[in-house]
């Protein structure tokens, strides 16, 4: 049954996961996450290589290669228990992959060992997993004008994400972010983000460390009148994140999505209402192009991916 779930999962998520392996990072991590099996089966020459069988057939795994793909398995499966999307999935498979084939190759041939992982340094230095570039409504702040949003308006609630570019959590948590912000923002109910691996000064004011140890990144706020109300994760006295899981059901339920949406629409129906008001109660003589000219200057002063 799980076998049948997995193919299932898999062949939804077929043209997606395309898109990506013509990507060059995925394509590179794909060839290297096989470099050891094509080596250990190529004809001409897996004859040349060592072998520890008792037939002495060298295209075939011997007993501590098959206990160490078997152990490559269990941790890719404990690590999967925790991932979200289908990048985390991914990504745990090419990362316990390349660890193994590390292994491998250092016990087949001390040379290839080292060739490998020199290969995967150039890899890590010089390819980064792709950004999400999908639809999404969300504010990128900078260090100057964070905090001069978050003040404009005290009738707006702030969902800001603290994130660092450098973090493949924060990536993986990209595309779920985005999804929120698609259906939930509206004018009373805002989603913004600011990138605190640049703007370290914001990262100190507002107490998020971006040490890989302490895993606060991603780190998503929710800003009412300006102030902090919650945050998640939460951080211990240590300074370390308590384990929280990124998943949309779970920001929903814990920031009260549904309910926050529904208080913003009644907000923005009084702001129509209010102005409807104002509208009615235009003078009739000597000023009929001064309204106009007022409600032009109350127009907010946003870009078209903002509004």
């Amino acid at each position: 049954m799980a076998l049948i779930t997995g193919l299932c999962t898999f062949l939804y998520h077929l043209p997606q996961i395309y898109k990506w392996l013509l990507k060059p990072y995925y394509i590179t991590s794909l060839f290297m996450t096989v470099a050891f099996l094509v080596v250990r089966k190529a004809p001409g020459l897996c004859e040349h290589l060592a072998t520890q069988r008792e037939d002495g057939n060298s295209c075939d795994f011997d007993w501590r290669e098959v206990e160490i793909l078997m152990f490559l398995s269990a941790i890719v499966m404990m690590k999967n228990r925790r991932a979200i999307t289908l990048e985390q999935h991914i990504g745990n498979v090419f990362l316990f992959s390349k660890v193994a084939n590390v292994m491998l190759f250092f016990r087949l041939d001390i040379r290839l060992g080292i060739l490998y992982l020199a290969l995967c340094v150039a890899f890590v230095m010089t390819c980064k997993p792709p950004l999400y570039m999908g639809p999404e409504y969300i504010k990128y702040f900078s260090d100057k004008t964070m905090d001069e949003e978050l003040q404009r308006d005290s009738r707006v609630t702030w969902i800001v994400e603290f994130y660092a570019n450098w973090s493949s959590e924060c990536q993986s948590f990209a595309s779920i972010f985005a999804d929120l912000s698609l259906k939930y923002n509206c004018p009373g109910l805002r989603f913004g983000k600011v990138d605190i691996g640049r703007y370290g000064e914001v990262s100190e004011r507002y107490r998020v460390s971006t040490s890989p140890l302490t895993k606060q990144l991603p780190s998503l706020v929710l800003f009412q009148e300006g102030r902090e109300v919650m945050r998640r994760p939460m951080v211990d006295n240590k300074g370390r994140a308590v384990s929280w899981t990124f998943s949309e059901e779970n920001i929903i339920r814990e920031f009260n999505l549904n309910e926050l949406f529904q208080k913003s629409k009644k907000l923005n129906k009084d702001r129509g209402l209010n102005e409807e008001e104002q509208n009615s109660t235009q003078p009739e003589e000597g000023s009929n192009e001064l309204p106009s000219e007022t409600n032009d200057l109350k127009q907010p002063t946003e870009s078209k991916k903002d509004q």
